[in-house]
């Protein structure tokens, strides 16, 4: 695993000992991590505290140049609202730790001309699995489900 996706893991734990979610995710632009974040729904008491947008937020704002430049590291499929943000800011590339316990909008992505690469990694599949095992109604409540 690079040390991209490991910060991201790192955030992830973070989010978990908060008694959160566990998603986390970088921003990296010309090799610099510049944001960092972990899905802080249940801590902020936010609707739209992802990971992904937990990042964009600690990175500040970035001209459109900077954005069109950078690579984000997800540690779970971004869901549509990331997806969203990722396409609003011409974010061209998503590392993503897996896409075995969550798909997101990984067709969209593409669709508009994203390059994902999907690591399934083993750490990330690993620290999903036993969350949503553990607490499937926070899960399903992150994700829009009944």
């Amino acid at each position: 695993m690079d040390s991209y996706m490991q910060a991201a893991l790192d955030e992830a734990r973070k989010g978990l000992a908060e008694g959160g979610i566990p998603i986390g995710s970088v921003l990296v632009h010309q090799g610099k991590i510049i944001g960092r974040g972990h899905n802080r729904r249940v801590q902020q008491g936010s609707t739209t505290l992802h990971g992904e947008m937990d990042a964009l937020e600690n990175a500040g704002r970035q001209s459109a140049a900077v954005y069109r430049e950078c690579v984000i590291y997800t540690t779970l499929s971004p869901c549509p609202m990331c997806s969203g943000a990722i396409l609003l800011y011409g974010i061209p590339k998503v590392v993503i730790g897996e896409n075995v316990t969550f798909m997101g909008d990984e067709v969209h992505l593409t669709s508009r001309g994203v390059s994902l690469e999907v690591l399934n990694n083993e750490e990330c599949i690993q620290i999903m699995t036993q969350f949503i095992a553990d607490k499937p109604e926070l899960w399903n409540e992150d994700i829009g489900e009944p």
